[in-house]
Order: structure tokens, then C-alpha cells, then sequence
């Protein structure tokens, strides 16, 4: 049986997207792991070094601290508590950074910067992998040692408020738990007022060691309206007093036991200048961690600035304060301010404890081990500690006593943070099997080369192999939105000379014209001439009744033809305008921030509500009536939405004081959608069962384009509504002025649609950083988390530009052709050109395995081609059931 090209290129995806997958499976593997300890057994802790005699000491430490509260505040950065936002709106916080018995620390997260790694590495004090970015959807049960499962162990009582995905990975460890879910991003005060009404219960109780805090609000706000917004401020505030409630309850219980507790206040990541996380901006990196104990006793005059650490280090140390076991895949090292009161004994049996623990997952993950710096740095430091001990049993109170003390203080904090610096370097051991395997499954793609190229064929061939060869560079995939900005003005500019060469260069031309209409893959040029039966199923106003060459244009029209590309090119010019995106000019002021700052408001209002009456003006041309008056509502809802939760106003409106979820306004849109949808998806459906005509048989088509069109309106902020309004624009003029007078055949008009699409994912103010994905359009509609929706809606926000263009590419191509051949033909190019980057980059990212950057850069560019080559596969399912229908017929 021979298979149309639909279907061929359809299986050849399905191919792909298996081997991305096990690809994927070999890159992303388990970090390094210590193999000695498991949740269940425990090594006994190494006894106290001793030279020429045996140590006394072979038992951990007694706790330092009788309770120990962990207050997480969901995307603390530094600057909200250390910066001129905590002096203006955590006075008490500030109060005890600065004069109180605290210590301060700025600490690093590694990547990613997203909450389920994060958890991970604060109580394991190890570097989750990278794949924990996806796992963060629905975590699972954390198996590896940590402090959680020790405190468990050791009889603690542990409770819990907060971010359910503590739950999940410590199934079974709270005596007592209450949690929230942390996607539900609309949400910013019920998920904070959920944590905050059990604490005047509990804190009165004394039959609980361990209280953990998670607080999602502030991270929600800026997920919603950025770091900038005025609820920032408000919710610090409310941080701040909730800080103070739990400071002055354990000091009043210190006052009857004598014994100091500990307050941990930290962050498990930051936020980036637009809201997000998830990358490498200092931003997103830096989070807020301040250690409060009345044992921190500090004198007058004593500064403490904040230091700078690593977020794995809070493990070892709540592990001392604790008296528990260091968990035996922590890289961290121990805050050593926390225990510099101590005796030096003391001290000295803290830092060996933790050198040990590092040295034997060194052991385990490094061959070489023993030519390691930080391993012979651990080796002297354990021999000096030996003649100390030896020293201090013999009752040498000498001032040799004290200063070998401070010697052997020092080699062991060198030691430890050597160890720590080359674990980390240690992340993660490659499956190269697996990745070998997925690379030939996706190098295994068909290609399909043309007899005869034009002048488009080589520039669109030359932008392909040029877009590939540049994400080898990082750099280039941090600013690869430049490289499509160049690309589609590239294109316009080609356009424009093969307009120019058509209109006045005719006569010179005509038999490369007219070879061109014929070769390739397929041409529309069949369809166009049978034009006069469907002409008005795309434009009211035809270019002319026989489209076959630019002979019929005359006066306005032929002036549109030539002025076309130069119109698209400062469509495309003001777009950039609109948001600044990649990384290294993200942080400059553009038209989005000016739109969306508080002062203008009105003028945003004023934009909005003019881009929805041109959004509806470019779509409801083809639609059936029924469609249209739904679609008109339906862009209404959207500004009601818009103007409910307090981004736009309405002309009588002074201000948004009165702004709610908007759960009502977003359901009322969701419902048209749906019934457009609905209606476009029964009349394919039925033509298909009733249509001998392939014409007839894609009725429908245009309806479920427009219900896209309308969701993409719902789901985008109101500054990025002109992103949608001039990807109708130029699609309306490249269909009209563009594609059918100069008859460019299936597979040219494919790639342009490939190329618009990746540049509009960028106009929208995406990038290859996962902060950029705006996660509060998964929940426009949602009163509460469900799972299935919030991923489709964010995924559907994300990736608009290519899905829309992909849609229209459809549309386009079964209105203007008379068989569906062309379809088929579409979907194979559409599948080589998504392919042939994907299984490029594979090969770049497999021998760029090592580089510096293949954590922040890389491995986020892996990601974003694994979900494109998904929604790849799913466009090509369409185009496959398309081809299908017109082979039956």
C-alpha cells in the first residue's frame, strides 16, 4: 500500500518525537548519589580523629537548637528583604539583619530555579537534576537521604503548611499537615491565609520539633504582575508581621526552657524583572536566608553583612542544629557562624563530621579522588584535628592549644568548600547509549530535495542551515529571537525583489515564471485558476478572476502587491518595539513596560480595547453568522475579563479598586470558544460524510481557526494584544498581495508559515529562558488547580505564534487548492524543516556536553524543542487526517 506524504511524514515525526524522548532520557539522568546511605540505614558517624590515642567522642553532637521553624517564602530575592524594598516594608525583619541576633546570607540557586528542585536542595543539599523541572508539574516521592526523613528517624515531630509539593515528596513524615497547591497562580491571598490561620495553635503547642512554613503568595504576584507591583510591597508587609508573630513566640517559650530555637527565613528561588523563574538571571538566582537564634548573641557595634553562600549549604546546617546525620548527597558545607560560639571542640567536631560526608560522596563519584585538592586538604586537616584532640586530652590550655585550634578551624573551612566546589562540578553522568540511540532515530528523517531551486528556495535552504549552525553558540540561543528577526526581514526584502522583478521586470522573466509555477512540490496554480468557485471563502474582494500572473492587477492593487513586503517589514519593525526578550537587553525599558506601568493605564485600555475591534474585524470575513456574533462576544468577555481583574478600565471607570479573579469573565470567553470550536469541528466533520467537492469538505476549518484566535485573545496580556492583531494583518496581506499573485507553491508558503511562527513566538516576549513562560494563563478561567487545563492553557499562551501560523497554514492551503495533495505535501515540509533543526541540535547539545553553560543555556533550548517537536506532531496528526480525507475521496 503506498502511503501519501501526509502520512509518511506523519510516521516520520512519530519517530522523531520517540527519539527526542529517549534522548531526553540519556541527557537528563540521575545526579551524582551517594550509594552508602538510603532512607532506611544510616552509617554510624565517624568517631573523632585521634593521633597516637583513642578519642572519647564517637557520637554525633546534641542538637543545638530545641525547635526549629522554617519559614519558605515562595521567591524571596535578596533585594526584597536586604534591598531599599525590605527597609520600607519589613522593618522588623530588617531590624533583626541589622542589630539582632541573626545571621544574615545572600544564597545561590542552582539550576533550575523552580520550587520542586529547590525544596530538594535545601533538605538534601544536593544538585537535582535537570529533568526536576518537569518533574515539578507532579512531584514524586523524594527516595533520597535528607533532613526531613532523618528528623523522622531521630523521633521528631514534624509539621507542615503550605505548598503541597512538600507533601508529595515527604509522604507519611508530618505528624500534622495542611497543603495548598502551588499552581493556582491568581491566588495570592487564600494560599498565604490557608498557612497563616493555624499558627496561633500552634505555636502554643509544645508537642511539635519541627514547623515548616511555605508562603506562595508573593510568588504568585510577581507571576501575575511582576516584581514592581504594588502588592509586593503589601504582601513583604504581611510577611514581615507574620515573621514577628513567630520570633516573639519562641522567645517567650526560651524564657521557660533555657534552651535557644532556631527561625530559618529563606527562599527557595528569586524572581526575575518580568516575574518568572526558572533560569539564570541574578535575579532568579540570589534568594534571602537569615538564621534567627537568641544563641546568635550579638554585641553592640557588631556588623554582620550578608554573606554570600550556596542554598545546598542550609542542609548540613539544619542537619547540625538538628543533631541528625548530614545527608549523604549534600555538595553544601556547614554555615559556620552558626556554630562559632561553640567550643572549639565543638566547632572542629562539626566541620569533621561534614568534611567526612563530602570526602565519601567524592569517593564514590570521582575515580581520581585521591588527587583532589579538597580531598588532600580534608587528609591534613584530619591529621592537624588529631594532634589537637591529643593536645586538649592531655589538658593543654596553652596559647599552642588555641592557636593550632584556629589552624586547624581554617583547613577544614578550605577543605569544605573545595570538596563542595568540585562535587558540583560533578552534575550528572550522561546515558550515552540512550542519547546515541535517539540521535539515529531522529537523523533517520526523510528528505525530499526539489529537481529545480529558485532564488526563494536558496535564501529559505541558506536561513534554515544558517538558523542551525548558530545554536551552537550560546549566545545565539540566549538571543535567538535576532536571528528570526533577521531572517523574516531577510525575507520581506526577497519578496520585495521578486514583486519588483514580476511587475516591471516581466519580459526578462516570464519563462523563469513560469517554470517556477510548475516545479516543486506542488503548485497552487490549479486552485487558483478554479478560483471563482470558492473566491469567497477567503477575501470578499479578490485580487483578480484569473490570478495565474500579475497581468490583471491594475491601479490600487498592484500598488498593495509592491507596497506589501515594505508594510510587513514595519509591522514587524514595531513588534520588536513591543517586548524585549532574550538576555543580554531583557532588562531594557520597552513599549510593554510603559503600557503596563500603573500611570498609563488608560492608554493601555485604549489599545486593547482597539486591537480587539481589529482581531474581529480580520477574522469574522470567512465566518458563518452564528460565528461571528459569538466571536463579537466573545472578544467583549475578553475585556471584561481584562478590566474584572483590574489591567484595563472601562471608559466610566476612574480606577481598578474593585478587581477580583475574573473567574466569571474568563468562563463567559471559554464558553464561545468552545462553541466555536464546536460548530467549526461538526460542519468539517459533516462535510466530510456529504461533500464530494474538496472545497466543500474543509468548510469549517475557518471557524476552528478563529476559536484559536479568540482564545490566543483570552489568554495574552493586553500589552501583547497588537502581537495578535499583526499576525492576522500580515497574514490577510501575504494571502491577498503576497502568496497567490506570485503562485509560490506548497512548500514555500509552508516554510514562510514556519518562519512567521517562530518569530511571533518570540514577539510575544518568549525565549529560550524558562522564566519568560507566562504560568498565570494557565489558570484564566480556574478557580482551583486542575492539573490537564493549566498545562494545555499555558502551553497554548506559550507557543500561539507557531500554532496560529500552522492553523492559518491549513486554512490557507485547503481554500485555495482544488485537492488535497497539498496538504500533504505541506505536512511533509513542515515536518523536514521542524526536524531538521531539532536532530541538529541533538548532535551540537551531545558534544556540547561539558560546556560552561549547558544548565542554563542548553539544556532550556532541549526543552523548548522537545515541546515543539510534540505540538509538531500533533499539527502533522491534522495534516495526515486532512490527506487522508481527500485520498478516500
Amino acid at each position: 500500500m503506498r502511503l501519501g506524504a501526509g502520512t509518511f511524514a506523519a510516521c516520520c515525526v512519530v519517530i522523531e518525537v520517540l527519539g527526542v524522548a529517549l534522548f531526553l532520557r540519556g541527557f537528563f539522568p540521575t545526579p551524582v548519589r551517594s550509594s552508602s546511605r538510603t532512607e532506611h540505614q544510616a552509617e554510624p558517624p565517624a568517631p573523632e580523629p585521634a593521633a597516637g590515642g583513642s578519642s572519647n567522642w564517637t557520637k554525633l553532637p546534641p542538637p543545638l537548637f530545641r525547635k526549629v521553624v522554617i519559614m519558605l517564602i515562595d521567591g524571596l530575592r535578596d533585594d526584597f528583604v536586604f534591598g531599599s524594598k525590605g527597609v520600607k516594608f519589613m522593618p522588623y525583619t530588617t531590624y533583626l539583619v541589622e542589630k539582632g541576633a541573626s545571621h544574615s546570607f545572600v544564597a545561590e540557586a542552582k539550576l533550575p530555579t523552580v520550587t520542586m528542585p529547590r525544596i530538594k536542595a535545601l533538605m538534601t543539599g544536593s544538585l537535582p537534576g535537570f529533568i526536576d523541572v518537569v518533574r515539578n508539574l507532579n512531584s514524586p516521592a523524594l527516595l533520597e537521604d535528607n533532613v526531613i526523613t532523618q528528623a523522622k528517624a531521630a523521633g521528631k515531630r514534624i509539621i507542615f503548611y503550605g505548598d503541597e509539593t512538600w507533601v508529595k515528596l515527604f509522604p507519611r513524615h508530618f505528624v500534622e499537615y495542611d497543603g495548598t497547591t502551588s499552581f493556582f497562580v491568581s491566588d495570592y491571598t487564600e494560599v498565604d491565609d490557608n498557612v497563616t490561620r493555624h499558627l496561633d495553635k500552634v505555636l502554643k503547642r509544645g508537642d511539635w520539633d519541627v514547623l515548616i512554613l511555605h508562603y506562595l503568595g508573593l510568588d504568585h504576584i510577581g507571576h501575575v504582575s511582576g516584581p514592581s507591583s504594588p502588592l509586593i510591597g503589601h504582601k513583604l508587609r504581611e510577611m514581615d508581621s507574620i515573621l514577628m508573630k513567630i520570633h516573639t513566640s519562641l522567645l517567650s517559650e526560651e524564657r521557660e526552657t533555657l534552651v535557644p530555637n532556631l527561625l530559618v527565613l529563606c527562599g527557595d528561588h528569586g524572581m526575575s524583572e518580568t516575574g518568572g523563574h526558572g533560569a539564570s538571571s541574578v535575579e532568579e538566582l540570589n534568594t534571602a536566608l537569615i538564621l534567627i537564634s537568641s544563641a546568635f548573641e550579638r554585641k553592640p557595634g557588631d556588623i554582620r553583612r550578608p554573606k554570600h553562600v550556596q542554598q545546598t549549604d542550609l542542609a548540613a546546617t539544619l542537619a547540625i542544629g538538628l543533631g541528625l546525620p548530614i545527608p549523604g548527597n549534600s555538595v553544601g558545607s556547614l554555615l559556620f557562624p552558626t556554630v562559632e560560639g561553640r567550643p572549639v571542640r565543638e566547632q572542629l567536631r562539626f566541620l569533621h563530621l561534614n568534611a567526612v560526608q563530602l570526602s565519601k560522596l567524592l569517593q564514590e563519584n570521582v575515580p581520581s579522588y585521591t588527587k583532589e585538592p579538597g580531598f588532600e586538604q580534608f587528609k591534613m586537616s584530619e591529621r592537624l584535628h588529631g594532634n589537637w584532640i591529643r593536645l586538649y586530652l592531655e589538658e593543654n590550655n596553652s596559647e599552642v592549644l588555641f592557636n593550632l585550634g584556629a589552624k586547624v578551624r581554617r583547613q577544614y573551612l578550605d577543605a569544605l568548600r573545595t570538596l563542595s566546589l568540585s562535587l558540583s562540578r560533578q552534575v550528572a553522568q550522561y546515558d550515552i547509549y540512550s542519547m546515541l540511540v535517539g540521535t539515529v532515530m531522529v537523523l533517520e528523517n526523510p528528505a525530499h530535495p526539489k529537481a529545480r531551486w529558485s532564488e526563494l528556495d536558496v535564501l529559505i535552504l541558506l536561513g534554515t542551515m544558517g538558523h542551525v549552525l548558530s545554536l551552537g553558540a550560546s549566545s545565539f540561543i540566549e538571543e535567538e529571537h535576532q536571528t528570526w528577526y533577521f531572517l523574516i526581514n531577510t525575507l520581506c526584502l526577497a519578496l520585495c525583489h521578486e514583486v519588483y522583478r514580476n511587475c516591471f521586470l516581466r519580459d526578462d522573466c516570464e519563462p523563469q515564471q513560469c517554470s517556477h509555477v510548475e516545479e516543486g512540490f506542488v503548485s497552487t496554480a490549479p486552485a487558483l485558476q478554479d478560483r471563482s468557485i470558492h473566491c469567497n471563502m477567503l477575501e470578499p474582494h479578490g485580487v483578480s478572476e484569473d490570478p495565474t500572473s500579475l497581468d490583471t492587477l491594475r491601479g490600487c492593487e498592484k500598488w498593495m502587491v509592491l507596497a506589501s513586503p515594505w508594510v510587513i517589514l514595519t509591522c514587524c519593525r514595531l513588534l520588536r518595539s513591543l517586548n524585549q526578550t532574550g538576555v543580554q537587553w531583557a532588562h531594557r525599558p520597552d513599549l510593554g513596560h510603559w503600557l503596563t506601568s500603573s500611570d498609563h493605564k488608560a492608554a493601555l485600555s485604549l489599545l486593547a480595547a482597539l486591537s480587539l475591534i481589529v482581531i474581529f474585524a480580520l477574522v469574522q470575513r470567512r465566518c458563518s453568522l452564528t460565528s461571528k456574533v459569538a466571536m463579537a462576544l466573545g472578544l467583549l468577555g475578553v475585556y471584561c475579563y481584562r478590566a474584572a481583574i483590574g489591567n484595563v478600565l472601562f471608559p466610566w471607570q476612574q480606577d481598578s479598586k474593585d478587581i477580583s479573579k475574573g473567574v466569571i469573565e474568563a468562563r463567559f470567553v471559554h464558553v464561545f470558544v468552545l462553541g466555536i470550536l464546536f460548530t467549526g469541528t461538526k460542519d468539517l466533520l459533516k462535510s466530510q460524510v456529504i461533500a464530494a467537492d474538496f472545497t466543500i469538505k474543509t468548510v469549517g476549518l475557518w471557524e476552528i481557526y478563529s476559536g484559536l484566535v479568540l482564545l490566543a485573545a483570552l489568554l495574552f496580556r493586553p500589552h501583547n494584544l497588537p502581537v495578535l492583531v499583526f499576525s492576522l494583518f500580515i497574514q490577510t496581506i501575504m494571502t491577498k498581495f503576497i502568496w497567490k499573485p506570485l503562485r509560490h507553491d506548497a512548500a514555500e508558503i509552508t516554510i514562510m508559515h514556519y518562519w512567521f511562527g517562530q518569530a511571533f513566538f518570540y514577539f510575544q516576549g518568549n525565549s529560550n529562558n524558562i522564566a519568560t513562560v507566562d504560568v498565570s494563563a494557565g489558570f484564566v478561567g480556574l478557580d482551583t488547580y486542575m492539573e490537564v487545563p493549566a498545562m494545555f492553557l499555558t502551553a497554548f499562551a506559550t507557543f500561539a505564534g507557531p500554532v496560529l501560523w500552522a492553523s492559518h497554514l491549513v486554512s490557507f492551503l485547503s481554500s485555495e487548492t482544488s485537492s488535497g495533495s497539498a496538504l500533504g505535501h505541506a505536512c511533509f515540509c513542515y515536518a523536514l524543516i521542524c526536524s531538521f533543526p531539532v536532530s541538529a541540535y541533538i548532535i551540537l547539545v551531545t558534544s556540547l556536553r561539558y560546556h560552561l553553560f549547558i544548565w542554563s543555556v542548553f539544556s532550556p533550548k532541549l526543552l523548548y524543542e522537545g515541546m515543539h517537536i510534540l505540538i509538531t506532531a500533533a499539527i502533522c496528526a491534522f495534516f495526515t487526517a486532512m490527506d487522508q480525507t481527500n485520498t478516500k475521496s
